[in-house]
């Protein structure tokens, strides 16, 4: 049997980072997708040269259509226009939400029995939207951002603790960005609950710098978004998908009676394996978490709403 195909949608900063880090892995064929003329294919071209150096054989493909992705294990989707400083991430909905029916319908038509893990923000809709236009179950659409922002928040601490990054566990719930929900009682550092470390204030504003986390790079960078974590983040939960790891990881996923959600799409903490989302782990939550939970999940059906008429 030949290595797992993984398709990744958007050759830009973000994509161009995922088809990098997975090539480094040496067990994936990767077809980089892009409508961008050239650019796919010069990606691919240079992360091929790469190989030698850096010690893979991975089969990289890069084109601006989609036959080259014909049973694909997974695809990753991250096509669509970037946030822009100023601009909010409901702004995007639009033209994001027509990017992605467009994409989501050439790859589920090529793989129907694909993976489909989602990176184009507003994220959680954005995996409402692929469902619907694909017709997937609900455990092979997720979406990438709790990884994202519990890397953030992990990262955050390690700093202010002087430790290291692998050492602390966050989970995180909810929407992405603005409207997450960190779980306090379940962050700890090599098991130590972060409670016992830092005050609330130092926490409160490691919280806030975690939820504001895209924006501070976007108003850094000047043009263009974080690519790097998000990148690592997508081939964490590719790696526990594909290789079957079981890992317990907070995805964007449609929850049906969870948490007391219904059929909303929200950060919740998922296992990860061959069958993609196979499970979602249910914390205790206390009432304010739970209250936090339902909120962002309101907000994000709010959204859906409105992509479900501009759709319609």
């Amino acid at each position: 049997m030949g290595r797992p195909k993984v398709t990744v949608v958007g050759a830009g900063n973000v994509g161009g980072t995922v088809a990098q880090r997975l090539a480094e892995k040496n067990c994936y064929d990767i077809v980089l997708v892009d409508i961008v003329e050239g650019v796919p294919q010069g990606k691919a071209l240079d992360l091929t040269q790469a190989g030698p150096v850096c010690g893979y054989s991975s089969r990289i493909v890069g084109t601006n259509g989609y036959e080259e992705t014909v049973g694909s294990s997974l695809a990753v989707i991250t096509s669509g226009i970037p946030r822009r400083p100023g601009m909010s991430r409901d702004e995007l909905l639009a033209t994001n939400a027509k990017i992605v029916q467009s994409v989501v319908r050439e790859v589920a038509s090529r793989s129907p029995d694909a993976i489909l893990v989602m990176v184009t923000n507003p994220l959680d809709v954005m995996v409402h939207v692929a469902r619907r236009v694909s017709g997937f179950p609900k455990g092979r659409v997720l979406g990438m951002a709790g990884v994202l922002d519990a890397a953030r928040l992990r990262a955050f601490i390690a700093q202010e603790l002087g430790v290291a990054g692998t050492d602390v566990q966050a989970m995180v719930l909810g929407g992405h960005g603005d409207t997450m929900v960190p779980l306090l009682r379940y962050t700890t550092v090599a098991g130590r609950p972060v409670t016992e470390q830092l005050p609330k204030e130092r926490w409160d504003a490691l919280i806030q710098r975690t939820r504001d986390g895209g924006a501070e790079i976007v108003n850094l960078l000047k043009a263009g978004s974080a690519y790097y974590a998000p990148s690592a983040s997508v081939v964490e939960m590719v790696e526990a998908i594909l290789k079957d790891q079981k890992r317990i990881l907070p995805c964007a996923v449609l929850c049906e009676g969870e948490y007391g959600l219904h059929n909303v799409v929200v950060g919740v903490p998922v296992k990860l394996g061959r069958n993609g989302a196979e499970a979602i782990v249910e914390y205790e939550l206390t009432a304010e978490e739970r209250a936090a939970l339902h909120a962002s999940a309101a907000a994000v059906r709010d959204l859906c709403t409105v992509v479900d008429r501009l759709m319609a």
